[in-house]
């Protein structure tokens, strides 16, 4: 066998990484009609070994890389037990447009698409952040909130102020945060909710007997007041989702405002991860008040969960793939799909359908999420699929469009880790004029962005050192 080249180290240790799971702290399955469980013995092939002989010092490096990931898959191997998995391509058959899509859209997912749904988009933290504090802030009688990412700071500050106030003024205040997404809090945040009054509960401590509970986070961003308004999206509370993307360190990122009989569906998203952690069920008016209808809009809010066997957010994605005839929009923070997606894709472009993909460039928080990516570029490229890379800043961007009809948005990446760990919540929405509001965003990100070319994505050779190749306990937001 020839001797690797120093230029490639990152490529080979990044996909060997993905292989067995180990980033971040995924499962992958590059055959799952063969293998079902991320066991290290199956996984830890001798061919990816050998492709890791190095010298002396790197290969220590990969070596201390190796251990971590091995530790991880026996974390990782219980996590998908039960899960529904697709082993057969799903073919094109019924179109975004067609009825017969949305019937099977909203069988297979779990609620069927409700009419008279408003919907408000709001971009980047200058929208997102007040139109959630002024509904909490408005609170009469119940604020559910549950989210992955909770860091101390000026945001976080006011979330807090927020919900203890209400808290103290009598209304009900349940919320669920991640153990290890809310691992930066501060004491001083927790100490003030438990002291208002408000019901925290921790979603999977990061202590358990239970492996499988370590490796399944909450990945989900709801926030439900009064049971009449809804938030559903992919931002997280915390500085860096601050001001309006005008700069490298502001993220740019997408949030919904919900009303009508749709909030009743982000209400039991919500119920499902509290009966998982609290037992109990919130009931009465001041969950699940009488809701009439407020807008235009045609939508379901649908749950994932792969460790009760729920892997919704895969049937989505692979459902929505083949139903495209004219063209399928993705943009997404983590873009490291698996191989039958992948195909999916590509099998899309060959048969005329405009595929573009806009995900992170050099601003990417995950370094090691690009540099595995870029491995399966060239396939996508030859296939006809465009590839584009944002360029101001980290696009942290959850957005799906199908023939300017079929959108989803929400908390799910487009990699494993949402498709085989976390527990995800995604709105889909068919009709035009949403598809066409987010369309023009798409748009704005994709004229931001630099294209992939062939060359590009030969270019393994990013010089990432080992000891950011090796960040592998940080989780995607």
């Amino acid at each position: 066998m020839s001797p690797i080249r120093p230029s490639r180290i990152g490529a080979l240790v990044a996909n060997l990484a993905y292989d067995v799971g180990a980033y971040p702290w995924a499962s992958r399955e590059r055959h799952p009609a063969r293998i079902h469980h991320a066991h290290p013995d199956h996984l830890m092939s001798a061919r990816c070994i050998a492709q890791i002989k190095l010298s002396r010092i790197l290969a220590a490096n990969a070596l201390n890389l190796m251990a971590r990931m091995g530790l991880v898959v026996l974390f990782t191997g219980c996590a998908t037990h039960g899960e529904k998995k697709i082993r057969m391509e799903v073919a094109p058959v019924t179109a975004a447009r067609s009825p017969e899509f949305r019937q099977a859209m909203g069988a297979i997912l779990g609620p069927n698409f409700i009419a008279g749904n408003q919907i408000t988009t709001l971009a980047n933290g200058d929208q997102i952040f007040p139109a959630m504090l002024q509904a909490i802030r408005g609170a009469r009688k119940s604020v559910d909130f549950e989210t992955y990412i909770f860091w101390d700071g000026e945001i976080a500050r006011q979330f807090t102020a927020a919900l203890c106030e209400r808290a103290r003024a009598g209304v009900k205040v349940n919320a669920i945060l991640d153990a290890q997404g809310t691992g930066k809090m501060g004491l001083a945040n927790l100490e003030a909710m438990h002291a208002a009054g408000i019901d925290v509960q921790k979603y999977h401590t990061l202590f358990s007997l239970d492996p499988r509970r370590y490796n399944n986070r909450t990945h989900r961003k709801l926030l439900i007041v009064d049971g009449n308004v809804g938030f559903i999206g992919g931002v997280g509370i915390a500085d860096i989702w601050l001001g309006n993307a005008s700069n490298e360190k502001q993220w740019r990122d997408n949030h919904y405002r919900l009303t009508g009989p749709i909030v009743a569906q982000l209400q039991g998203l919500f119920m499902d991860d509290w009966l998982k952690t609290k037992g109990s069920i919130l009931q009465g008016p001041e969950y699940f008040p009488p809701v009439s209808r407020s807008g235009p809009y045609l939508a379901h809010a649908f749950r994932s969960s792969p460790r009760t066997g729920e892997s919704n957010i895969e049937l989505m994605y692979l459902l929505a793939i083949a139903s495209a005839r004219e063209s399928l929009l993705i943009e997404n923070a983590y873009f490291l799909p698996d191989e039958k997606t992948r195909e999916a894709l590509m099998h899309a472009a060959q048969r005329g359908v405009r595929v573009e993909i806009v995900m992170p460039g050099k601003h990417i928080d995950q370094k090691l999420v690009r540099l595995a990516s870029k491995r399966h570029w060239p396939q996508l490229l030859k296939a006809g699929v465009k590839i584009y890379e944002y360029e101001p800043s980290m696009v942290h961007v959850k957005l799906m469009i199908v023939d300017g009809i079929f959108t989803s948005v929400g908390s799910a990446n487009f990699d494993n880790r949402s498709i085989r760990l976390n527990d995800e919540a995604n709105l889909d929405v068919l009709d035009r004029r949403f598809a066409a509001q987010q369309r023009r965003l798409f748009d704005q990100d994709r004229d931001r962005s630099q294209p992939a070319t062939l060359n590009d994505a030969g270019k393994l050779t990013l010089g990432t050192p080992f000891h950011q190749l090796a960040g592998l306990a940080a989780s995607e937001l």
